[in-house]
């Protein structure tokens, strides 16, 4: 095989098409996971009524004690009250308890199969799996520089063209952190 930017391009981007793919994907269903949580699915609602105290009295291990209460046995992982609601997340429950009625429900889930896997890859702290994703960096960084140079000749050069476009897909996101920072 002759080594040349046409065969990295194409050989690195085989090899990482699965990756690529499911980081993509992930990284969609992350996008939006302040509208549904991708990763759980509901497999059953329990209302309830409890008598809460006041906001200043709740901590974590009242969260905690609540959650045994109502039959809830697995890690709680976090708890706040907002907007008048209390919410406690455990790791195959939901908990959501309005502040005034003592009103609530119980929300069990499981795992969505494959996506919540895809979804693992990105929060994964693993240093095996960092290192590997810091390859598979430098590998998307190849493809984009190798892609960028493929074409040497006519109007749809990197040099003619290309460039244009490149400084868009920079100045884009650049644009959406100074907003929104």
């Amino acid at each position: 095989m002759k080594l040349n930017r046409r065969n990295i391009h194409r050989d690195l981007g085989y090899f990482y098409i699965g990756l690529i793919i499911s980081f993509a994907f992930s990284g969609i269903l992350m996008n939006h996971r302040e509208h549904w949580h991708p990763e759980k699915y509901t497999v059953e609602t329990k209302s309830i009524q409890v008598k809460l105290p006041e906001e200043s009295q709740i901590s974590e291990q009242y969260a905690e004690n609540l959650g045994k209460e109502l039959g809830i046995d697995d890690k709680i992982r976090r708890h706040g009250v907002k907007k008048g609601t209390f919410k406690i997340s455990f790791e195959k429950h939901d908990v959501e308890i309005d502040m005034k009625t003592g009103k609530g429900e119980i929300v069990a889930f499981k795992k969505t199969p494959i996506i919540s896997q895809t979804m693992k890859l990105h929060k994964s702290t693993s240093n095996w799996w960092i290192y590997y994703s810091d390859i598979f960096g430098i590998s998307l960084i190849t493809i984009a520089i190798t892609g960028a140079i493929m074409i040497t000749h006519g109007k749809n050069t990197f040099a003619r063209r290309g460039w244009k476009l490149a400084v868009a897909g920079v100045v884009i996101p650049l644009l959406v952190l100074f907003l929104i920072g």
